[in-house]
């Protein structure tokens, strides 16, 4: 039998330099939230590429905080009142979205905005599936599908009139286009890629539209999803909501397998792979298509569009990151090797666009 210990995600002690003034958090929370008592002790769970997420522990209660991370940001990015109110809004019809809990504009109490949620306890797959779950390929393949299903769900949901307030939809290629390749231009460092050559094509060869206007995620990933302990086959949580709006659903299946990091890939795309998507039974980026097709019923022949867009996309969000951390903004030492990886990146969209 598996000891849940074993396999449910935990937080570390928080890190230097991303502390929390607990005792202000402590007493704003206690005015929002009914019951809550006791002295809460505060965790980090693992390092992310964006919003920093806190683990507060409180007698008989755990919540998780969301927070932007510290230093200079891209002006649009890190909203966490707009987070936390789409997963309001997509909660009622997505029940795997955490609950929302205190929202904080009060820059008295953190110098910033933040949301506390009540936690989610569970398996979230990071870089390997954790051994003490002893799946084969078989189940392995079935979680794959499970996950992807969620996605699906999430595409699936019909557009109530609060939630045709969480975006624009119609038009979202071309502001996605648009808006990306502005935001790479003034996050640009010079020692990367001027990335015109790729910037060019997608504009060149976006849809005219959009396929359908769906609830979409934006960073729909395995290290985004938690499963149940007793029962790691099923989803019970999709955690970080900062890109969630109205938009094309192949955009948003687009942006998750820039990240799918498949067995035969390049040794150096390999080195990047940050979830278990190369595990013996985890589908590849084609059966992924293929199973999200024939699921959906939305026409995905010109594919290579979204895919594109969606490398693109992590380039810019790995160049932000890279130029905060050459302006000494951010220290973690994960990001040192951004600027190469940036380079990457282009390469393989500039491959992709030949096809």
């Amino acid at each position: 039998m598996i000891e849940a210990a074993e396999i449910v995600d935990q937080a570390g002690p928080v890190r230097a330099g991303e502390e929390l003034d607990l005792a202000r958090v402590d007493r704003y929370l206690k005015r929002c939230i009914p019951g809550l008592s006791g002295v809460p002790e505060a965790g980090q769970f693992a390092r992310g590429a964006s919003n920093l997420t806190y683990l507060l522990r409180y007698p008989g209660r755990e919540l998780v905080l969301r927070r932007p991370p510290f230093g200079r940001k891209a002006k649009t990015a890190h909203d966490m009142l707009r987070e936390a109110r789409v997963m309001r809004l997509v909660r009622p019809a997505y029940p795997v979205v955490p609950e929302v809990l205190a929202v904080c504009d009060d820059g008295a109490v953190m110098g910033c905005d933040f949301f506390v949620m009540e936690r989610v306890a569970g398996i979230i797959p990071r870089q390997e599936l954790p051994a003490a779950l002893g799946f084969d390929a078989a189940m392995t393949r079935r979680l794959c599908e499970r996950v992807i299903d969620k996605l699906v769900e999430l595409h699936s949901i019909p557009l109530t009139p609060e939630l045709l307030s969480i975006g624009k939809g119609e038009g979202y290629v071309q502001r996605q286009v648009e808006g990306w390749s502005r935001r790479f231009r003034d996050a640009r460092t010079d020692d990367v890629s001027d990335f015109e050559a790729v910037m060019g094509w997608l504009a060149a060869n976006r849809p005219a539209g959009e396929v359908a206007i769906r609830v979409i995620h934006g960073d729909f990933r395995f290290d985004n999803v938690v499963l149940d302990p007793a029962d790691p086959l099923r989803v019970i949580g999709v955690l970080d909501w900062e890109m969630a709006t109205l938009g094309d659903p192949l955009m948003d299946l687009g942006n998750s397998l820039a990240y799918w990091v498949e067995a035969g890939d390049d040794e150096y795309f390999r080195m990047t792979r940050r979830q278990p998507t190369n595990a013996p039974g985890m589908l590849t980026r084609a059966e992924v298509l293929a199973h999200y097709a024939a699921r959906t019923g939305l026409p995905v022949a010109n594919f290579d569009f979204y895919l594109a867009f969606g490398l693109f996309r992590l380039a810019v969000i790995v160049q932000q990151i890279w130029k905060r951390y050459r302006e000494g903004s951010t220290k973690d030492p994960q990001f040192a090797k951004f600027g190469p990886l940036v380079n990457y990146l282009d390469g393989r969209c500039r491959r992709l666009c030949r096809a």
